[in-house]
């Protein structure tokens, strides 16, 4: 795939190249808008590599971070953090500082004042139920308010009083006086102020009056000069609001454009229902590696190429679609396969005991740490009479297609020598088989038989004496549907994967993992790629979470649609 090809292929890009050309603009603007009401999750990155891709892809253009923080009941200092850092590890560069919504609540004030003195804002003093009961549908007009008419006088001294806070929460609202009986319910006269008793996390207990999201977001694009205000889907309706703001304010009309939402499969996307997770604990936290925020996917293993890609691949379009989550793996296993270090680890232990290797002998072998780039070098690891192999790698009474470690059967280990079992030890009670007696061939060191022999089969092992215990976490899909029913007041238990998470406590590692560091990344070989946890996983107690496993779904699907 060639990247720079497909960035210059979307319909939104074509709409900027043709604004450059025709010189309606000479550089290009663009925002990233995030509420601080949560943590940015996969949503979120098509939208980020759409608006600072533009900015990178075109000469002197530029993309703003800022933040929409104007609901201070729902926003925090917290959050704010977290998209930073989402942002920073993406690595995607804003321009300057970030900034925020609040940093213009006096430009945004003056704006409301000067709508009101235009008489194309009026306070309204109905509650909001009234207000919504009087908004009408979409086959019935809507109902003027009685406090429509109020003079220009009384709507400043109203509106004064709502910023000083002399009125309670639910008093009084500004709203712009358009038309109640316009065919879209958007622009029948919409709240554009309403008070609200919080602190604020920039701005403190300055303001006692907010601003809604249709005003903030219109006047805030205009005053930083976006050229292109990039929305998705949802708020196409909401676009001749947009443009009624900047034309009755006549200030630098910025131009919104919609593009569709791009969800993902087997996974929740929405804030409330994500934030239903966290508060009924469902999850650990916004950063569960089950979750499908970004600082999840970080902390599960994803990487920041991968995320790219999987948007690149994705793309966008004017309609919304449901991505496969199953792509997204895809893409976090090509760059893992080329950027993991390859080791041993058995998640689920069988001693093996070698009769004929001396008992008080350590060999070091060499191993390859990655079998297609040499740049990676080798590493040594220790081989001695006890081993540890996966449970799965053996069975005493084998089918026909089973080729691994057998009665009578003969294997070869990873990096280390042929081996045959000769018997088996089971407990005397349970009758659970413990240990697997084997022979070992001294002259097959390095995995080959100097006669020429085969085996058919290779598996990995630690050795039991040097190896490190570690809890391996085994995630997987949040939800088991590809589209989980989030109608209604469904009970989110029913929703989410009981199998999302499988703890592991007792996996042996081979002893170059001991100093593994928090979010470095492996291939644990035969079973799949791993990552220290960031939050849990020190030296002195390691613990693993498995990004993805070595099978690869998609790549399957693809090849069978080509045949």
């Amino acid at each position: 795939m060639n990247d720079k090809d497909n960035t210059t292929k979307d319909f939104i890009r074509e709409i900027i190249k043709g604004d450059l050309e025709s010189g309606k603009h000479k550089k290009i603007v663009t925002r990233f808008p995030p509420e601080p009401n949560g943590y940015l999750h996969i949503g979120h990155a098509t939208s980020l590599c759409l608006n600072f891709g533009i900015s990178t892809e075109n000469e002197d253009a530029k993309c703003n971070l800022r933040f929409d923080d104007t609901n201070p009941s729902k926003e925090t200092s917290e959050f704010v953090r977290a998209i930073k850092k989402d942002i920073d590890w993406l690595g995607f560069k804003y321009e300057g500082k970030e900034l925020y919504a609040s940093d213009y609540f006096e430009t945004l004030h003056d704006a409301a004042i000067k709508l009101i003195t235009k008489g194309s804002a009026y306070v309204d003093s109905q509650t909001q139920e009234e207000i919504r009961k009087k908004r009408g549908s979409l086959v019935e007009s809507g109902t003027e308010s009685p406090f429509r008419d109020r003079t220009v006088e009384k709507n400043l001294e109203l509106f004064e009083n709502m910023r000083s806070g002399k009125f309670a929460v639910g008093t009084h609202t500004l709203r712009a006086k358009i038309d109640m009986s316009a065919p879209n319910i958007n622009m029948r006269d919409p709240v554009i102020y309403r008070i609200i008793d919080a602190h604020h996390h920039q701005t403190g207990d300055k303001w006692k009056i907010y601003p809604l999201y249709d005003f903030a977001h219109s006047v805030s694009d205009s005053i930083e000069g976006i050229t292109h205000s990039l929305c998705t889907l949802e708020y196409e309706a909401h676009r001749p609001l947009y443009e009624w703001f900047l034309n009755e304010l006549d200030v630098f009309r910025s131009r919104q454009i919609e593009f569709g939402k791009v969800s993902l499969s087997h996974t929740i996307l929405s804030k409330r229902n994500l934030l239903q997770l966290v508060d009924g604990e469902h999850v650990t936290g916004w950063d569960d590696p089950r979750m499908p925020t970004l600082s999840g996917m970080r902390r599960l293993g994803y990487t920041p190429d991968a995320i790219k890609d999987f948007c690149l691949r994705v793309g966008i379009t004017k309609r919304e679609n449901t991505a496969d989550i199953a792509l997204l793996e895809h893409c976090v296993r090509e760059d893992l396969n080329k950027s993991a270090t390859r080791v041993m680890a058995v998640l689920n232990p069988l001693k093996v005991v070698i009769v004929n290797y001396p008992e008080n002998k350590t060999e070091m072998l060499e191993a390859i740490n990655h079998p297609g780039d040499t740049s990676f070098g080798t590493r040594k690891i220790p081989f001695s009479r006890e081993l540890y192999i996966e449970k799965t790698d053996f069975m005493e009474e084998p089918p026909r297609k089973f080729f691994r470690l057998a009665p009578g059967r003969e294997i070869r280990l990873r990096y280390a020598y042929f081996i045959k079992c000769e018997k088996v030890v089971k407990d005397k009670n349970t009758g659970e088989i413990i240990e697997v007696h084997c022979s070992y061939d001294p002259k097959t060191k390095g995995g080959s038989a100097p006669d020429g022999r085969k085996v058919k089969s290779t598996i990995h092992w630690v050795s039991a004496q040097h190896s490190v215990k570690a809890e391996v976490r085994l995630y997987d899909r949040l939800c088991l549907d590809i589209q989980p029913d989030m109608s209604g007041d469904k009970d989110l238990s029913g929703v989410i994967n009981p199998r999302s998470i499988e703890i592991i406590d007792a996996a042996q590692l081979e002893p170059s993992l001991s100093e593994a560091s928090a979010g470095q990344r492996y291939q644990f070989e035969r079973i799949g790629y791993f990552c220290a946890d960031k939050k849990d996983s020190s030296p002195g107690n390691l613990v693993f979470n498995r990004t993805v496993t070595l099978r690869d779904t998609w790549a399957k699907i693809q090849r069978n649609k080509k045949n």
